[in-house]
């Protein structure tokens, strides 16, 4: 019965997590500098899954695997007065999509609050089970 938990627990950190990185792909949309100061467009960052919980060691679960960056192309905006402006004229921003990040930020929230019924649901199952046995 504590595996489910577990299961359901790994599942919340996970989805915990992505909403971390979309969070951060949403703050990020507009940032052209890196840390140095230097033009350097953000790019979106994606989760990645893998089955499994490192915290219980067994196959059962979900954890993030990697955190990479979206292999999309920057949105290219001809802005040819720009400091950052290529030799055609383009500035190139973050390829962040805030409809696409607020579509996966409502799939995560979903999860995670399907963890969550999951995790209570195993709590009353316990509860009940335990009052039997009492």
């Amino acid at each position: 019965m504590y595996g489910v938990l577990d299961i359901s627990t790994s599942g919340l950190v996970a989805q915990r997590t992505r909403m971390t990185v979309i969070a951060q792909n949403q703050a990020n949309r507009n940032t052209l500098l890196n840390a140095e100061g230097e033009y350097e467009p953000y790019r979106r960052r994606i989760t990645v899954f893998a089955p499994g919980d490192p915290a219980s060691g067994t196959g059962e679960g979900v954890r993030v695997k990697e955190i990479r960056e979206d292999p999309a192309p920057l949105q290219a905006r001809y802005e040819p007065g720009s400091p950052f402006a290529d030799a055609d004229g383009y500035v190139h921003y973050p390829n962040v999509n805030s409809v696409i990040e607020q579509m996966d930020a409502m799939e995560a929230q979903r999860a995670y609050d399907a963890n969550i019924a999951v995790a209570e649901g195993t709590k009353a199952i316990m509860e009940s089970v335990l009052r039997l046995i009492a």
